[in-house]
């Protein structure tokens, strides 16, 4: 390929139109991103949405090429919603000043803007998410993203799993206990069972080991549902949870067990 064959071919790719979606709880912040994004008109703005269920239903309706994505919002953070929408689009996230956040962006090499947004940067990061799209580069896992954002000791709080078109939210604190089911795990929360597609070891490193501990390679217990520990056959025991479930416990998940009951007094 020629010199101006390849300029050629730069200029069709800047020129392409680009469906695009902007994410964000601030009414402000998303006029700035359209602001800058006036001076790129093969950029087309689909829909503005005020916040991630809002988010999710616009991707499914619009399937956008592009999504600026706030990370802070209520309800459902930017991770959630990169969780929930199964898309190839080129997400570029937005946040305001978060040395944990920023760090795990540059170590999976996802597009990110600090807030307030600096057009040199805006323009690098839309260069960017040019190459990206076409050469469907994939994006890290939401939850090992979201995990690697979290400063020390912060815990996940939620789970967010999507069924169809429905989107339940669940407080962690709220969970029983998890169940392993190979690449899915199964959720028990007030009576009711939700699948989510994310290993059991992943959503472990998210919890609080304060509050849920790993009994046996295919369960994680929430502690405040343990009301007894029982003998079950010859060297293998049981947890009873304060309504009636039955779990096993490994020898390592008994021990863990008692130190943590040991500390609670």
């Amino acid at each position: 390929m020629t010199a101006a064959t390849k300029n050629d071919a730069r200029i069709v790719a800047a020129s392409a139109s680009l469906g695009a979606i902007i994410v964000d709880d601030e009414e402000l912040a998303r006029h700035a991103v359209r602001e800058l994004l006036r001076a790129h008109p093969e950029v087309h703005v689909l829909a503005e949405c005020g916040n991630g269920i809002e988010a999710v239903k616009a991707v499914g309706e619009h399937k956008p090429a592009l999504i600026f994505l706030d990370v802070q919002m209520p309800k459902l953070t930017g991770f959630d919603v990169l969780e929930l929408i199964e898309t190839d689009a080129a997400v570029i996230f937005t946040t305001a000043f978060d040395q944990y956040a920023m760090r795990a962006f540059e170590v999976h090499a996802v597009d990110y803007l600090l807030k307030p947004i600096s057009r040199a940067r805006f323009e690098r990061a839309l260069e960017h998410a040019r190459t990206r799209i076409g050469k469907r580069a994939q994006q890290p896992q939401p939850h090992e993203l979201a995990a690697a954002a979290r400063a020390p000791l912060q815990f996940l709080e939620r789970v967010v799993v999507k069924d169809g078109t429905r989107v339940t939210i669940l407080a962690a604190a709220k969970l029983d206990y998890v169940e392993a089911q190979d690449d899915y795990v199964s959720l028990a929360s007030a009576g009711k069972r939700h699948l989510k597609q994310q290993t059991i070891a992943s959503l472990e490193a998210c919890l609080d080991p304060r509050l849920f501990v790993r009994i046996h390679r295919s369960y994680l217990v929430n502690l405040e549902r343990v009301t007894r520990i029982e003998p079950y056959g010859k060297d293998s025991k049981i947890a009873i949870l304060s309504d009636g479930t039955r779990l096993p416990v490994s020898r390592s998940g008994y021990a863990k067990l008692q130190e943590l009951l040991e500390q609670r007094g």
